[in-house]
């Protein structure tokens, strides 16, 4: 059923016999296969998949799953980033995977399987399966091996022989894999839901396709699902929305929330505007509404905010609509790090993170606006602790006519051996136009090691 990498460096492979194993490796460790217990934690995987991932997930039996990240991709910063993050996540649980991103399921799985760039370029789907095995189709171990005795080496020969003789020989197997492989050929995902999933349904007597019915339908299944969550005393952070087409094709929209909400005006607010990157071809025969991240959520007023309410306003709408538009690694705010290197001092939180009891040194003020990295100047000055009378940047010199500084700061030297004796001075200067800027020389002028005497640029004021 399956072989490690030490018995495959032996020479043993799936599907042989174990009494020619046994011959080829005297002292093999055999195991009893569990298939049900194999199947029941890829379901378990494809779960947490749909949760994390994708709403449309779905087991691929023996060892696979297949995720539609169709408008999913920007909330994971793009398809290689989502395959890097799905690629650490689940090495970080033991489970060793090879992740693909292809125009159709076929072309990922056989990349996935076979090899090749990870990330298929649209309309690139011929071009990567060309140099793999006609294994890569899934069409089974005998007509991989007939094809492979018929010299048929790769699917780019089986894209350039004639059709005819292929559907004769074979059948219709090899040709549905291949054309649905290239596009050719439609293959629907069927997305496997867990019992727990709160979830609700809504078929149609008529297939429908207008905007507004998409919408009334989203409100009425939005009013459905937060009355399921109250009577679960949950609410949900993420929603998926998913469209059945009547060609079998499923859509779906994924949103996210800052915090727990089961309030259905508000995500029917965020839903709706998304609606119009579907596309219902022929018309929507069934839509369903699933929270597949839930959180608990009290439903009643505590005594204290009776008597004291809270006047703070309420962000979770105003985050929510950002994070859905623009993506949720592009709203967030800065948290403060116990650093004296202003580059490390402070790192991206969620927008409505609980405050970590950590505060902002009483330091000199600091920029809103850091270059990454530091970006180098000229600059006239006198030693050892004045500021520039002028400098350069952007090809454009600067006279100063204020100043103040210096602000010393020391490397980490508990970090690298090269900041044990790291020194940087900077100073707050404004220009003769009122530009503020905020400059540092990297050394203290006295001792070579700490620095070159270079200037630099490392932020804006304003």
């Amino acid at each position: 059923m399956a072989a490690d990498a030490r018995a495959a460096a032996l020479g043993l492979h799936a599907g042989m016999a174990v009494a020619h194993a046994q011959a080829l490796v005297p002292d093999l460790r055999i195991e009893e296969a569990q298939p049900d217990q194999d199947a029941a934690a890829l379901a378990r995987l494809a779960g947490w998949c749909l949760r994390h991932i994708s709403p449309l997930t779905a087991p691929c039996a023996p060892d696979g799953v297949w995720m539609d990240v169709t408008g999913c991709t920007h909330l994971h910063g793009g398809e290689a980033t989502l395959l890097e993050m799905l690629h650490t996540r689940l090495a970080a649980a033991g489970i060793a995977a090879r992740p693909a991103i292809a125009d159709t399921p076929g072309t990922a799985c056989a990349v996935a399987r076979h090899g090749g760039n990870p990330v298929v370029p649209p309309g690139q789907a011929p071009a990567a399966l060309a140099p793999l095995p006609p294994a890569a189709l899934r069409i089974g171990t005998d007509a991989a091996q007939s094809l492979r005795t018929l010299g048929f080496d790769t699917i780019g020969q089986l894209l350039a022989a004639p059709r005819a003789p292929l559907a004769k020989r074979f059948g219709g197997q090899v040709l549905k894999r291949l054309d649905q492989a290239t596009g050719a050929l439609f293959e629907p995902i069927e997305s496997a839901t867990p019992p727990d999933l709160p979830r609700t349904r809504q078929g149609f007597p008529e297939p429908i396709a207008t905007p507004d019915d998409l919408a009334r339908a989203t409100a009425l299944l939005a009013e459905r699902l937060c009355e399921k969550l109250a009577k679960a005393g949950l609410g949900a952070s993420r929603l998926d929305l998913v469209f059945q087409r009547i060609d079998g094709a499923h859509q779906a929209i994924r949103i996210g929330t800052a915090a727990a909400t089961r309030d259905p005006a508000h995500l029917i607010r965020l839903l709706t505007p998304q609606i119009e990157t579907i596309d219902p071809g022929f018309g929507i025969e069934a839509m369903s509404l699933a929270a597949p991240l839930t959180a608990r959520l009290n439903a009643r007023q505590t005594l204290s905010e009776l008597c004291a309410p809270s006047h703070a306003p309420d962000l979770a709408g105003l985050v929510d609509a950002l994070a859905n538009r623009l993506g949720p690694e592009c709203v967030f705010r800065l948290a403060p790090v116990e650093s004296d290197v202003p580059e490390r001092a402070l790192r991206p939180i969620p927008p409505l993170a609980a405050p970590e009891g950590a505060n902002w040194p009483d330091r000199l003020p600091r920029p809103p606006r850091l270059f990454t990295p530091p970006r180098r100047i000229e600059a006239m000055a006198l030693l050892p602790d004045h500021a520039p009378a002028s400098f350069t940047w952007r090809r454009r010199a600067h006279r100063v006519r204020r100043a103040d500084g210096p602000e010393r700061v020391y490397g980490e030297w508990w970090k690298t051996a090269e900041e044990t004796w790291a020194v940087r001075d900077y100073f707050a200067v404004e220009d003769e136009a009122g530009q503020r800027f905020w400059l540092f020389r990297r050394g203290d002028g006295e001792d070579a090691r700490t620095g070159d005497l270079q200037w630099f640029m490392h932020g804006m004021f304003g």
